[in-house]
Protein backbone atom coordinates (compact mmCIF):
# COMPACT_ATOMS: atom_id res chain seq x y z
CA UNK A 1 0.00 0.00 0.00
CA UNK A 2 1.30 3.45 -0.87
CA UNK A 3 1.71 5.93 1.98
CA UNK A 4 1.59 9.66 2.69
CA UNK A 5 4.29 11.49 0.74
CA UNK A 6 4.46 8.96 -2.12
CA UNK A 7 3.97 10.03 -5.72
CA UNK A 8 0.82 8.62 -7.27
CA UNK A 9 1.82 6.22 -10.04
CA UNK A 10 0.64 6.89 -13.57
CA UNK A 11 -2.68 5.28 -14.38
CA UNK A 12 -5.22 5.29 -17.15
CA UNK A 13 -8.45 3.31 -17.39
CA UNK A 14 -11.92 3.39 -18.91
CA UNK A 15 -14.38 5.33 -16.75
CA UNK A 16 -18.08 4.87 -16.06
CA UNK A 17 -18.60 8.50 -17.16
CA UNK A 18 -17.24 7.75 -20.64
CA UNK A 19 -13.79 7.80 -22.18
CA UNK A 20 -10.64 7.16 -20.23
CA UNK A 21 -9.33 8.89 -17.16
CA UNK A 22 -5.65 9.18 -16.31
CA UNK A 23 -3.40 10.76 -13.74
CA UNK A 24 -2.45 13.34 -16.37
CA UNK A 25 -6.12 14.39 -16.68
CA UNK A 26 -6.11 15.25 -12.98
CA UNK A 27 -2.86 17.22 -13.01
CA UNK A 28 -3.08 20.37 -10.90
CA UNK A 29 -6.24 19.23 -9.08
CA UNK A 30 -6.60 17.46 -5.74
CA UNK A 31 -8.48 14.19 -6.03
CA UNK A 32 -9.84 11.32 -3.99
CA UNK A 33 -9.06 7.86 -5.31
CA UNK A 34 -11.02 5.19 -3.48
CA UNK A 35 -10.41 1.52 -4.13
CA UNK A 36 -13.07 -1.00 -3.17
CA UNK A 37 -13.24 -4.79 -3.51
CA UNK A 38 -16.25 -5.47 -5.76
CA UNK A 39 -19.16 -3.61 -7.27
CA UNK A 40 -22.66 -4.61 -6.12
CA UNK A 41 -21.51 -6.14 -2.83
CA UNK A 42 -23.25 -4.68 0.22
CA UNK A 43 -20.24 -2.92 1.77
CA UNK A 44 -19.03 -1.46 -1.52
CA UNK A 45 -22.54 -0.26 -2.35
CA UNK A 46 -22.82 1.48 1.04
CA UNK A 47 -19.38 3.07 0.59
CA UNK A 48 -20.01 4.31 -2.95
CA UNK A 49 -23.45 5.68 -2.07
CA UNK A 50 -21.88 7.56 0.84
CA UNK A 51 -19.24 9.09 -1.45
CA UNK A 52 -22.08 10.05 -3.83
CA UNK A 53 -24.00 11.64 -0.95
CA UNK A 54 -20.96 13.67 0.15
CA UNK A 55 -19.79 14.47 -3.41
CA UNK A 56 -21.16 18.05 -3.45
CA UNK A 57 -19.35 18.90 -0.20
CA UNK A 58 -16.13 17.21 -1.33
CA UNK A 59 -16.22 19.10 -4.63
CA UNK A 60 -16.91 22.38 -2.80
CA UNK A 61 -13.65 21.71 -0.97
CA UNK A 62 -11.90 21.33 -4.33
CA UNK A 63 -11.48 17.57 -4.69
CA UNK A 64 -12.48 15.34 -7.58
CA UNK A 65 -13.73 11.84 -6.69
CA UNK A 66 -12.76 8.64 -8.50
CA UNK A 67 -13.67 5.06 -7.59
CA UNK A 68 -11.68 1.98 -8.69
CA UNK A 69 -12.36 -1.75 -8.55
CA UNK A 70 -11.40 -4.86 -10.46
CA UNK A 71 -14.68 -4.98 -12.35
CA UNK A 72 -15.25 -4.57 -16.10
CA UNK A 73 -16.51 -1.27 -17.52
CA UNK A 74 -20.06 -2.51 -18.13
CA UNK A 75 -20.36 -3.43 -14.44
CA UNK A 76 -18.89 -0.08 -13.36
CA UNK A 77 -21.42 1.82 -15.49
CA UNK A 78 -24.34 -0.12 -13.98
CA UNK A 79 -22.90 0.26 -10.47
CA UNK A 80 -22.45 4.03 -10.87
CA UNK A 81 -26.08 4.35 -11.96
CA UNK A 82 -27.33 2.11 -9.13
CA UNK A 83 -25.42 4.01 -6.44
CA UNK A 84 -26.06 7.53 -7.79
CA UNK A 85 -22.33 8.08 -8.37
CA UNK A 86 -21.97 11.00 -10.77
CA UNK A 87 -18.19 10.70 -10.55
CA UNK A 88 -16.00 8.34 -12.59
CA UNK A 89 -15.59 4.76 -11.49
CA UNK A 90 -12.62 3.18 -13.22
CA UNK A 91 -12.66 -0.34 -14.63
CA UNK A 92 -9.49 -2.24 -13.68
CA UNK A 93 -10.33 -5.86 -14.63
CA UNK A 94 -6.67 -6.87 -15.04
CA UNK A 95 -5.77 -5.17 -11.73
CA UNK A 96 -3.13 -2.97 -13.40
CA UNK A 97 -3.92 0.11 -11.30
CA UNK A 98 -4.65 -1.95 -8.21
CA UNK A 99 -1.20 -3.55 -8.42
CA UNK A 100 0.53 -0.17 -8.96
CA UNK A 101 -1.00 0.97 -5.67
CA UNK A 102 -0.07 -2.37 -4.04
CA UNK A 103 -3.69 -3.10 -3.17
CA UNK A 104 -4.22 -6.49 -4.82
CA UNK A 105 -5.30 -9.13 -2.34
CA UNK A 106 -3.03 -12.16 -2.23
CA UNK A 107 -5.48 -14.98 -2.93
CA UNK A 108 -8.61 -13.22 -4.18
CA UNK A 109 -9.18 -11.27 -7.39
CA UNK A 110 -10.16 -8.19 -5.38
CA UNK A 111 -8.68 -4.86 -4.31
CA UNK A 112 -8.24 -3.83 -0.70
CA UNK A 113 -10.53 -1.06 0.60
CA UNK A 114 -8.22 1.97 0.70
CA UNK A 115 -8.81 5.65 -0.06
CA UNK A 116 -6.12 8.12 -1.07
CA UNK A 117 -6.37 11.89 -0.94
CA UNK A 118 -3.96 13.23 -3.54
CA UNK A 119 -2.81 16.85 -3.68
CA UNK A 120 -2.57 19.03 -6.79
CA UNK A 121 1.06 17.92 -7.32
CA UNK A 122 0.16 14.22 -7.45
CA UNK A 123 1.51 13.47 -3.95
CA UNK A 124 -0.48 11.37 -1.48
CA UNK A 125 -1.65 13.71 1.28
CA UNK A 126 -3.67 11.23 3.35
CA UNK A 127 -4.51 7.50 3.36
CA UNK A 128 -7.63 5.92 4.84
CA UNK A 129 -7.77 2.14 5.22
CA UNK A 130 -10.69 0.39 6.88
CA UNK A 131 -12.25 -2.83 5.62
CA UNK A 132 -15.31 -2.81 7.88
CA UNK A 133 -16.63 0.73 8.39
CA UNK A 134 -17.96 1.42 4.92
CA UNK A 135 -18.80 5.09 5.46
CA UNK A 136 -15.58 5.95 7.31
CA UNK A 137 -13.46 6.75 4.25
CA UNK A 138 -15.77 9.40 2.83
CA UNK A 139 -16.35 10.92 6.27
CA UNK A 140 -12.61 10.98 7.01
CA UNK A 141 -11.76 12.61 3.67
CA UNK A 142 -14.44 15.26 4.24
CA UNK A 143 -13.11 15.94 7.73
CA UNK A 144 -9.52 16.18 6.46
CA UNK A 145 -10.44 18.55 3.62
CA UNK A 146 -12.60 20.68 5.94
CA UNK A 147 -9.75 21.06 8.43
CA UNK A 148 -7.32 21.89 5.62
CA UNK A 149 -9.62 24.58 4.20
CA UNK A 150 -9.92 26.24 7.61
CA UNK A 151 -6.18 26.59 7.51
Amino acid sequence: MLKVGDDVPDFSAPASTGGTLSKADLSGKPFILFFYPKSFTSGCTIETRHFALLAPQLRDLGAEIIGVSIDPLETQCKFAKETGADFPILADPKAVITKKFDLKRMLLPLAKRVTYLVDEKGIIEAVFASERNFKEHADSVLDHLSRRSRG
